[in-house]
């Protein structure tokens, strides 16, 4: 579905992607892990149109879409789980989830309200809340639900589990599961929970210093002491 090729982004004159390479198959979950400051966001900024790469394509189904404006990007089916959450706090969670959805896409069957609140029952109580008054896991549900309404053929999730309590990770990762068995998204992770990355991606980019140090199964990751200690800042377990 999306081919990322020898793709290199600038922050003005600072050089952060150095040749970033990576696909994501369709109906697939594919992390892109690493420590802090290394690339992973700007990797799904430079996707999603945020920041423009200076080199290199970015191929979604067949269309080079590096350079396009955002909005044409999301109107051709991808949507961004932003670090942050960024939601319109002065809105409510019904009016957030109303301004996401995708007209063009409305008949299809996908997300919609009756869905969003099935797989998120707290927002179905909270849907004349504003946004700004839900606690830190409503509103990542709520960036994860918001992101769903516009029925994406490529989901890209930016460090959707940071800060949460262990309770609220571990739903945040039934949600993904439950998004994987749906067969009907494919989903770019990043994410620094090392253990859910095993547990829900289908493959593994590691990046350091703007770069794809290594690539593998979630099994070959779990079994490389070197990879994990130099890259991921994770001991033997």
């Amino acid at each position: 579905m999306v081919t990322v090729k020898n793709v290199h982004t600038f922050y003005g004159k600072s050089h952060i992607l150095h040749g970033v390479s990576l696909q994501v198959p369709e109906r697939s979950v594919i992390a892109l892990s690493g420590r802090n400051g290394v690339g992973k966001t700007t990797t799904l900024r430079s996707i999603i149109g945020f920041s423009q790469p200076q080199e290199g394509s970015i191929d979604f189904n067949g269309i080079n879409i590096a350079g396009l404006p955002p909005y044409t990007i999301t109107r051709m089916g991808i949507a961004l789980v932003p670090q942050g959450r960024r939601l319109f706090t002065s809105l409510s969670v019904k009016e957030n989830l109303d301004l996401a959805a995708h007209k063009s896409r409305k008949d299809i069957d996908g997300w919609n309200h009756k869905k969003i609140f099935s797989l998120f029952p707290v927002l179905d109580q909270r849907r004349n809340t504003y946004a700004g008054s839900l606690s830190g896991g409503e509103m990542q549900m709520l960036a994860i639900a918001r992101a769903l309404m516009a029925n994406p053929l490529l989901l890209l999730m930016d460090e959707p589990t940071e800060g949460l309590a262990p309770l609220l990770v571990r739903e945040i990762k039934n949600v993904l599961h439950k998004l994987k068995d749906e067969k009907k998204t494919s989903i770019l992770l990043v994410e620094q929970n090392y253990q859910m990355v095993l547990d829900v991606a289908d493959y593994i980019y590691v990046m350091s210093k703007g770069m794809i140090v290594y690539e593998s199964s979630p099994k070959d990751l779990a079994n490389n002491e070197a990879i994990k200690g130099k890259y991921l800042g994770v001991g033997r377990q």
